[in-house]
């Protein structure tokens, strides 16, 4: 097996595409290589803990272009055929509790399922995943043990462990998400097409 780390957060519309590619690449090619681990990585960690209005956030951050800014992932996610409902999403979450259940599903084996509900709660049904009831039941759909989730969520548990890991993470050089390192050593960026995740396990096969 090749470990594939992937920092992400998934409040990032580009990771959300990203792991529709990917996903993709991994169904045509059952036997693939891959041991994906998700890293933290959280992209507005200085909002408030409860998160604020999405197009507050918006203005706040991009000005006059904040009507503009999501028309790039708008076309992308078109063209890819990936179901993206941006109408419906009104909240810009801290990712702080999500990023610390995808450190506990981690432990159980359980990361990308949590994840897949991560940004399927967020980019196709609008939900405030910064909310410890959506995080309890994406946990339980995932398999975990929603009690325990619930528990957790209520502490800080794990919480300076996540910061340390993407503090980490900036300072190897991670400074966008997606981002890809393929066994340790091979970086790939962004929301890259399933055809080229197909064609690097078939370099991998072929050596």
């Amino acid at each position: 097996m090749i470990t594939l780390d992937i920092f992400a957060d998934p409040t990032c519309p580009w990771c959300y595409l990203a792991k529709a590619q990917l996903d993709r690449a991994l169904e045509a090619r059952p036997g693939h290589p891959f041991l994906i681990s998700w890293q933290p990585f959280q992209l507005n960690p200085t909002l408030p803990a409860e998160g604020m209005d999405r197009g507050a956030w918006l203005r706040a951050r991009f000005g006059v272009q904040a009507d503009r800014v999501d028309l790039p992932v708008l076309e992308a996610a078109r063209t890819a055929g990936v179901a993206l409902n941006l109408p419906i999403i009104t909240r810009m979450p801290n990712t702080l509790n999500a990023h610390r259940l995808l450190h506990w599903a981690g432990i159980e084996g359980a990361q990308t399922a949590v994840m897949s509900g991560l940004l399927r709660a967020y980019w196709r049904d609008g939900q405030d995943i910064g909310q410890p009831d959506i995080l309890v039941t994406i946990a339980a759909d995932a398999g975990l043990d929603a009690v325990l989730i619930r528990r957790l969520l209520a502490t800080d548990a794990d919480a300076e462990t996540i910061r340390s890991r993407a503090a980490h993470a900036r300072e190897r050089g991670v400074t966008s998400v997606p981002t890809f390192i393929l066994d340790n050593t091979h970086v790939i960026t962004g929301a890259q097409p399933a055809k080229l995740w197909m064609q690097v396990i078939d370099e991998i096969a072929a050596t």
